[in-house]
């Protein structure tokens, strides 16, 4: 019998783009919420506990009420909102985490999907702190830009839009206050015990992202380039949707970007620098590995379908 998937905030972003993934598939039944119903909470709830799997594309709040309606159920979850990212009795959804993590995925009946900017953070930071190269205790600086489609409909329409709540600006940082959303999942499953300053920024095309991490070698249990970029390699040895570029490829690029990836649920890390300073930089599709593509892959996990080292 095929597994019955239900989407739950199917009209957003993320939503639409996981449905236009699983929708191509004949190996599971997709459960539908009509448009008219969307907003009664009994036909809601009947859906979330007829499904075997529901994926979570809700605002936080949302999240956590559909997660109350089937916590006598069998259904098994996948969120992709912020609500559950440090929640213990969830699984952090990054697979790529540490060895083993994708089995953990596997096996859970509850999996919070990172965010888009903490996918890269993670991806460049905890290789480092769990090999004891960079201290848990380190200052860490995370810069990333995003393409405007992580700000969900709201942000789409300013920036596609015209009138007064239009956006005209080429890119902006936002977040100026230092407490970004993502701030508490990055510090955690990046195994550090300070917050990282996190300047998060938005750019005129819709999809895409840069994350960067930059960093003195001087602050790392290293001493070289070589050795930072070996740390990556062992990290992530035989994982389908992480590419580690060598440095030789590093070294010829002149300028990253953020678009190269969109339309992949891979992304990819280069060891930017030279043996006094390195800067990490991980390239992603922010609805792709960032968002519905990372939510499809603990799906497939869950389910068993394919291979998903």
């Amino acid at each position: 019998m095929k597994p019955k998937i239900f989407v739950d905030g199917e009209h957003g972003t993320t939503g639409l783009q996981i449905l236009e993934r699983l929708g191509k598939r004949d190996d599971i039944e997709l459960l539908s919420i009509p448009h008219k119903d969307r907003r009664d909470q009994t036909v809601r709830a009947a859906l979330l506990n007829k499904a075997d799997f529901a994926i979570l594309c809700l605002p936080d709040d949302a999240s956590r009420e559909a997660a109350s309606m089937v916590a006598d159920g069998n259904t098994r979850l996948i969120d992709a909102s912020t609500a559950h990212r440090t929640n213990p009795d969830w699984v952090f959804g990054f697979k790529e985490l540490e060895p083993d993590h994708s089995n953990k995925i596997a096996n859970a009946r509850f999996v919070a999907n990172p965010g888009c900017y903490s996918t890269g953070a993670i991806a460049l930071i905890r290789p480092l702190t769990q090999s004891g190269l960079l201290p848990k205790e380190a200052l860490v600086t995370i810069n990333a830009v995003s393409g405007y489609t992580g700000g969900g409909k709201g942000l789409i329409a300013q920036m596609e839009g015209a009138g007064k709540d239009a956006i005209d600006a080429p890119l902006f940082v936002y977040a100026t206050t230092l407490a970004h959303k993502h701030v508490p999942e990055i510090t955690e499953y990046g195994m550090l015990t300070n917050k990282p300053i996190f300047s998060p920024s938005v750019g005129r095309y819709p999809q895409g992202m840069i994350v960067q991490v930059p960093l003195h070698i001087a602050v790392l249990n290293a001493s070289s380039r070589a050795e930072v970029h070996a740390s990556f390699v062992a990290h992530y040895s035989g994982c389908k949707h992480v590419r580690v570029a060598s440095l030789e490829e590093s070294d010829t690029v002149i300028r990253l970007d953020p678009t190269s990836l969109v339309g992949t649920d891979t992304m990819d890390i280069h060891v930017f620098g030279n043996d006094d300073q390195v800067n990490l930089v991980a390239l992603l599709d922010n609805l792709g590995k960032g968002a519905s593509g990372a939510c499809v892959q603990a799906l497939d996990l869950m389910i068993g379908a394919n291979d998903q080292a």
